[in-house]
């Protein structure tokens, strides 16, 4: 069985760790090889170089890793009492 914290709070950090590493990336390559427009597309408010915009992605990364936990673990766990041993 899984911990709902457990998971959730890796998934949450990772998800923001990533966004942290893609908008580094970003300001450390050429513009034709920028991840932004993705970003842009996914989450919702970002917008590239802003302050603000930072500031979202990191709450939504953050959210986004969150919300997969939180409905990972239970159909996980539910799945595990269903067909494990």
């Amino acid at each position: 069985m899984l911990n709902i914290k457990v998971i959730s709070w890796s998934l949450a950090t990772t998800a923001l760790i990533s966004f942290l590493v893609c908008v580094s990336y970003g300001l450390a390559t050429p513009a034709s090889l920028h991840m932004h427009a993705f970003l842009e597309q996914v989450l919702p408010g970002f917008k590239w170089l802003t302050l603000q915009g930072f500031f979202v992605g990191l709450v939504e990364s953050f959210l986004y890793g969150a919300y997969a936990g939180l409905v990972y673990v239970p159909v996980y766990n539910f799945f595990a009492r269903r067909f494990g041993r």
